[in-house]
């Protein structure tokens, strides 16, 4: 049963459409990394821009607005240089149940294979100001934390987040998932690894969480996992179970989604409840070119 309701967060790129345009043509150049959140019969996204790695890297933050959850009107647009990052990765965009706004943004430190994970808040998604921003997982110089994901779940806040080595400058890439708690979304206390490598898998290199569901007694995700640094950039799909959102275990011996193209990169899968019931599912997928979209489909239920 718990592989049917989660499949449930698994895309279908055949019954997908673009949403958000990469900046250019061919490897190096993509449109993804999204993190959506469903307001008021709306869509908002916040999503990742990125050059190849001599062009700028992640070189912006855009937040869009939809009202059919697939054509996006850009609302503000934030530049690593005002975030003083060498590249940025996947934000997280989240509501607070006082009906503030954050915009939780992934930063490379310049120079290392460090990243710090940095907060923004505003009354509305176009109110962002990256002068007023705080940094709320630091890392340190160990680890690197970037890429989290954040759930406000029964009073609590919840944060899972990919966390990097960083003794050695040619093993940085690999990730585990690390769990995080706390009562405002701003002071966090850490409760070790969510979600670990698997000898030998698929998801050997690397795995980041990319959505979490709380269903019943159980908790959902959908992760992204690599098995060589040489498929870094091109992970795939995995989903992941558990009782306890601290411990949560793969599912399956391979990966449950990829694209058609290429290497197979189909990545950071989030999703969002549509108005009319089910659920639009967002991505970030390799097309033919090597260059990666924002895509996007509606899952009835």
């Amino acid at each position: 049963m718990t592989g049917e309701r989660a499949s449930a967060l698994l895309p279908r790129p055949a019954d997908s459409v673009v949403a958000i345009a990469p900046p250019g043509e061919g490897d190096g150049h993509w449109a993804g990394a999204p993190s959506a959140v469903e307001h008021d019969g709306a869509v908002y996204l916040a999503y990742r821009l990125r050059r190849p790695l001599d062009e700028g890297r992640g070189y912006a933050i855009v937040v869009a607005r939809s009202a059919d959850g697939v054509s996006f009107e850009p609302l503000l647009t934030i530049g690593k240089d005002a975030m003083r990052a060498e590249s940025l990765e996947r934000p997280a965009l989240v509501r607070t149940p006082e009906g503030a706004w954050r915009l939780y943004l992934s930063c490379a430190t310049p120079g290392t294979k460090h990243w710090r994970v940095e907060v923004l808040e505003a009354d509305d998604p176009a109110g962002f100001d990256p002068a007023r921003t705080r940094v709320v997982l630091p890392g340190n110089a160990k680890v690197g934390v970037k890429d989290p994901v954040v759930v406000h779940h029964e009073g609590r806040w919840h944060l899972w987040a990919s966390v990097h080595p960083l003794a050695d400058w040619d093993e940085a890439d690999q990730m585990v998932t690390e769990y995080a708690t706390s009562a405002d979304g701003l002071e966090w206390t850490w409760h070790g690894t969510a979600l670990d490598r698997r000898a030998g898998a698929w998801d050997a290199r690397g795995v980041r969480v990319s959505a979490v569901r709380f269903d019943g007694g159980e908790v959902l995700a959908a992760y992204d996992g690599r098995a060589t640094a040489g498929e870094n950039y091109e992970e795939r799909t995995g989903l992941a179970a558990g009782a306890d959102p601290s411990d949560l275990a793969a599912l399956g011996v391979g990966p449950w989604a990829v694209s058609p193209y290429r290497s197979g990169g189909l990545r950071y899968v989030d999703y969002v409840p549509s108005p009319g019931g089910g659920h639009r599912l967002y991505y970030e997928m390799t097309r033919p070119d090597g260059a990666h979209e924002l895509r996007t489909e509606r899952r009835r239920p």
